[in-house]
């Protein structure tokens, strides 16, 4: 595989890395080891990335692109390795993207062993890790990669025929794949992203490029309880789905009040005590088990892996109980479907913290049902559409108690100033972070900090 994929990049004359970032950088790392002499082109929006990368230096075969203008000429190159988080909107790439790779498309391009991709809007990152966490505990040769945060280059040396590589796949990284998994998951479709694409639609064909180069002997799976999904469901051999209508699943896992059934068997008693809070997450499970039974691993032993799952941080992850008041923290929730899912979820939950970036999505659902919310007293708005959201609910004549706070320093003190002992108050924004922070994960490390160091005041 790592021959094909070298000869493959070593054909190519004009050869560019496009964003680097972790990845921009794993792909110079793994080009540089089979191909130490050959010319690379990078280009990055960074004018400062030569400095702040010594190495550089004793690389005499680099040409770099930096700045402003880092987008432009790109039909100038052979092949165009880019990073996911490059914004295309404003590109008009019709010209040359059929030059255009990632290292997931070149992964699954050469792949020689077997390969399960998982995207969609919600619940990727869990059910992937979940995916990894059952078949490793069953003996599995298994490898976890991708979007969670390792590039899918840096683990190529440990892969072997017997391997089982799972990938967690976001839009960006399927945007222009040439390939798809073996066994291919997509959750479900929602608005999201609308500020990186150029359309709704432009966002779910790069969800449904999961399955659009599968083999006739490839696997796919469906969750069908997103209207956009289901809209785009096409049944078939090795087609599988799971959904809450039992109308909508020919063949598949149906969730039903009291579990998971498949065959018309119940697989899944919602009743076992699992780590994985929430309706929602039966949904994740389902996906998992599915892949596990394609895979045929005896499900009751799957089941049980299922129960001693840990969450990943930052999902529902709670932070401790003080001054009698129980935290948690759910920054992956950058949607209001999933903001409402961690409040449902979360029992005693009495304070809510929301708001981020706005990109455009439609916030209606999540202000009708604060506004209607019989367990939610106080809600603490963040810039920008936490203040958005605000807004609509005076103008409802909403009897919470609505603030908007400056920072997140300032929700946390409100928090604590306003929440009853013996409740909750939950970090779930309904939108991204990059208008405070860089990511999620630091805007939910920031909230962590915060509430530990406010505890003692």
């Amino acid at each position: 595989m790592i021959n094909n994929i070298i000869d493959f990049i070593k054909s190519k004359e004009k050869v560019l890395i496009l964003g680097f970032g972790r990845e921009g950088r794993s792909t110079y790392d793994f080009i540089r080891k089979y191909l130490p002499n050959k010319k690379l082109f990078i280009a990055d929006g960074n004018e400062r990335l030569k400095e702040n990368n010594k190495d550089f230096e004793r690389d005499k075969n680099l040409i770099f692109s930096l700045g402003n203008n880092y987008l432009d000429n790109l039909d100038d190159y052979d092949l165009i390795i880019k990073s996911p988080g490059i914004n295309f909107k404003y590109v008009d790439y019709s010209s040359f993207e059929n030059k255009i790779t990632s290292q997931v498309d070149l992964f699954l391009r050469y792949s020689n062993c077997k390969t399960i991709g998982i995207t969609g809007t919600k619940g990727k990152s869990t059910t992937a890790s979940l995916i990894y966490h059952i078949l490793k505990s069953v003996g599995k040769n298994v490898i976890l990669a991708g979007n969670i945060g390792i590039p899918v280059l840096d683990e190529i040396n440990n892969v072997n025929k017997d391997t089982i590589f799972v990938i967690e796949l976001s839009c960006h990284q399927l945007k222009f794949v040439k390939s798809s998994p073996n066994i291919s998951v997509l959750l479900n479709v929602y608005e999201e992203h609308l500020d990186l694409y150029k359309s709704y639609e432009d966002y779910v064909f790069a969800k449904l490029n999961i399955f659009k180069y599968q083999k006739e002997s490839d696997y796919r799976v469906w969750g069908l309880d997103s209207k956009d999904s289901y809209r785009y469901f096409k049944d078939g051999k090795n087609t599988y789905s799971f959904s809450t209508d039992d109308k909508k699943v020919s063949n598949g896992i149906i969730i039903k009040d009291d579990g998971l059934y498949l065959d018309n068997k119940l697989i899944y008693d919602k009743t076992r005590k699992r780590n994985l809070l929430g309706e929602h997450n039966l949904y994740n499970v389902a996906a998992a088990l599915i892949v596990c039974y394609i895979l045929d691993i005896n499900l009751k032993e799957a089941c049980n892996y299922v129960d001693n799952f840990i969450p990943l941080e930052h999902r529902m992850e709670k932070v401790g109980t003080y001054n009698e008041i129980t935290f948690y923290n759910d920054s992956i929730a950058t949607i209001p479907s999933a903001t409402i899912n961690c409040i449902e979820s979360i029992p005693k939950t009495q304070t809510v913290i929301i708001g981020g970036m706005n990109r455009g999505i439609d916030l209606s659902e999540l202000v009708d049902y604060l506004n209607k919310s019989d367990t939610i007293k106080t809600c603490i708005f963040l810039k920008e559409t936490g203040y958005k959201i605000c807004d609509e609910l005076i103008d409802l004549d909403c009897n919470k108690r609505l603030i908007k706070a400056e920072n997140m320093e300032d929700a946390v003190k409100n928090a604590y100033k306003y929440t009853k002992k013996g409740y909750c108050c939950v970090l779930s924004p309904a939108a991204a972070s990059y208008n405070m922070y860089k990511n999620f994960e630091e805007r939910g490390k920031d909230y962590k900090r915060l509430v530990n160091e406010y505890s003692s005041k």
